[in-house]
């Protein structure tokens, strides 16, 4: 074998402990993985095209693979994806992420699940994938597979846990807004904002009653700053404007860190400050209006509060769109065993080296295509 020496790739999964027993070892670890993500990378998806594709690019493949017994077989990839243990590939995944990784303050990252609607057999719940999404970065940084979306509530604390989130702002949807969550989050150094909805039905009312009387009497008859009431007075306030393809949306957003009429104040670990989100859009003469709520560890600050409700919905646009658009994770039928689970892992590791490619200036279904012709340009992404 002529192993290219930047292969980092290699190196930091070449220590994943194999699942197979010694005498049915036909193929090395190593290549089944690196054929596997290659693949998807070309935009491939099934295990078939992971056979069809290494016999396509053996030649290839045996510059720096070893293929001592040629290119494995679709019911191989199967069978090895379906027993590898997906906590010890995840660590794998997480090691080397980490050196892909650039320190940024206060980089938002999101957590957010995602069905996998076909990867079920017959009378199973849908299952769901909880990624943590690093939006300055522009990587998935981890994700955990849990048994039904109620479970996003138990797989956020263990994936805050392996995580290094040190100086970040974690952003979590309305069913990760809970108290243990909160307190997760500000022991791994880092701070949050947590949507507030239905599951937290009290709390929300509490808020929005405060904040929409906040805003009312700071939007209403101009009064003096020392008539306004002290909460009126420090209200953050900022506004953005997009336009687009026929359609306009406004957001305000509104911070306050007045807090002494909230209840719970003491139970929510570092509580800073509570915040709501205006969104306005108009479109075909269509007007809608809606409002979102939130609580935060952060200080009274709205631009910071901003960018990180905007960032938290770049898990959806840039991690969950991609996946099912360029990856077709939806149409996955992959099931047995860890099988699912370890191809959503796999499906991340393909996007992350995909973002981090900068030479190419096309979107991630560009650069697959690109790579499936081109393979310098392949050699190109499993150098990252």
């Amino acid at each position: 074998m002529h192993k290219h020496p930047k292969l980092s790739l290699i190196e930091h999964f070449q220590e994943l402990p194999d699942p197979r027993i010694e005498r049915t070892r036909e193929h090395d670890l190593i290549d089944i993985l690196v054929i596997a993500v290659c693949t998807l990378l070309c935009a491939g998806e099934t295990f078939n095209d992971m056979e069809d594709f290494g016999h396509a690019k053996q030649d290839w493949f045996k510059t720096f693979l070893t293929l001592r017994n040629g290119i494995p077989s679709h019911d191989t990839f199967n069978r090895v994806f379906a027993a590898l243990n997906p906590k010890e590939f995840l660590d794998c995944f997480l090691r080397w992420t980490q050196t892909l990784r650039q320190a940024v303050p206060q980089e938002i990252v999101a957590l957010d699940g995602k069905a996998l609607r076909r990867a079920l057999n017959k009378n199973q719940s849908v299952k769901y994938v909880v990624s943590a999404w690093a939006e300055s970065n522009g990587l998935v940084l981890g994700q955990l597979k849990v048994a039904d979306k109620s479970n996003e509530i138990t797989a956020v604390p263990e994936l805050l846990r392996v995580l290094e989130l040190g100086g970040c702002i974690v952003t979590v949807d309305a069913m990760g807004c809970q108290k243990k969550i909160a307190k997760e989050i500000i022991e791994a150094d880092a701070d949050y904002v947590l949507a507030l909805k239905g599951n937290q039905e009290t709390v929300r009312e509490e808020v929005k009653t405060f904040l929409d009387q906040t805003l009312a009497e700071k939007a209403g008859p101009r009064l003096p700053a020392a008539r306004l009431s002290k909460a009126a007075a420090n209200l953050g306030v900022l506004e953005t404007v997009e336009k687009d393809h026929g359609r306009m949306e406004t957001r305000r957003y509104y911070q306050s860190d007045d807090l002494d009429w909230f209840a719970d104040l003491g139970k929510w670990e570092a509580l800073k400050s509570v915040g709501m989100v205006e969104s306005t859009r108009e479109s075909d003469g269509q007007r809608t209006v809606e409002r979102r709520y939130y609580l935060s560890s952060l200080p009274r600050d709205v631009a910071l509060f901003a960018r990180a409700v905007r960032g938290h919905w770049g898990v959806e646009n840039k991690l969950h769109w991609v996946m099912d658009v360029c990856f077709r994770e939806d149409q996955s039928r992959a099931r047995a065993g860890y099988a699912a689970e370890n191809l959503a892992t796999l499906r991340r590791l393909a996007l992350n080296l995909l973002k981090r490619e900068k030479t190419k200036k096309r979107g991630i279904k560009g650069k697959q295509l690109n790579a499936s012709w081109n393979h310098a340009y392949l050699l190109r992404l499993l150098e990252i």
